[in-house]
């Protein structure tokens, strides 16, 4: 058996690292820096920005319309004339649909007298012809006003024939039925129902067409109105 000259350890840091190793001997540890150099600081990474979001364009505010009040409207007169209401402030009014060919008809004698008997305490009964209720009243205002003066002696304020139910209705019936006072809202039923207005343009009292002029109910409800001071 061939033998290997034996090697010695300065003979071993001579050798190149291959031979080294080839030779058996563990590769030596590099010794520890006694001056480590301190890392170079991190530089923190900018927070990612957010995308903003696209607000929409705020609507504008609706103004709300002012609140029409029973004095805003204006009528017309059986005769063509114009009638504002504004001439009704500080009296009770009392609005009557009216027919000339209805069975409640007569009332136009109650409505006069009612008119007679309180219209200098402040008291104004204004008539309103209406065809809406079995076309029981198709004549002219003409017509009308011939009829009420000949049969009744009708003195008070008489208006031109309009619409006072269903789609077509007029604005002021509109009003009356629907926006004067919530709790006596809903469609006139017949020919001479009653709406009563307070001396300040509110309506207080309606009254089916059955009540007449005359009743308890209705002239108890006239006499507590003129009692009150118009505000």
């Amino acid at each position: 058996m061939k033998k290997f000259p034996s090697l010695r350890l300065g003979s071993l840091l001579a050798l190149p690292l291959g031979a080294a190793l080839l030779a058996g001997c563990p590769m030596p540890m590099p010794l520890p820096n006694p001056n480590p150099q301190p890392a170079p600081p991190t530089e923190p990474k900018p927070a990612p920005t957010a995308t903003p979001v696209p607000t929409a364009t705020p609507l504008p505010t609706p103004v709300p319309k002012p609140k029409m009040s029973f004095y805003d409207f204006k009528l017309q007169t059986l005769d063509g004339r114009e009638f504002s209401n504004q001439i009704l402030k500080g009296r009770a009014v009392l609005v009557v649909n009216t027919a000339s060919n209805c069975g409640f008809t007569s009332q136009y004698a109650g409505l006069q007298a009612l008119s007679d008997k309180y219209k200098d305490k402040g008291l104004v009964v204004i008539g309103v012809p209406a065809n809406d209720f079995g076309a029981q009243e198709p004549g002219s205002d003409a017509q009308i006003a011939q009829f009420c003066q000949k049969n009744y002696g009708v003195k008070f304020p008489m208006m031109s024939k309009t619409v006072v139910k269903g789609p077509q209705k007029s604005p002021f019936f509109q009003f009356l039925t629907a926006q004067a006072n919530p709790q006596l809202a809903g469609e006139i039923g017949w020919n001479f129902e009653k709406f009563l207005v307070s001396r300040d343009g509110q309506l207080v009292s309606r009254f089916k067409s059955a009540v007449k002029p005359d009743s308890a109910e209705l002239v108890a409800a006239v006499e507590s109105e003129l009692a009150k001071k118009s505000g």
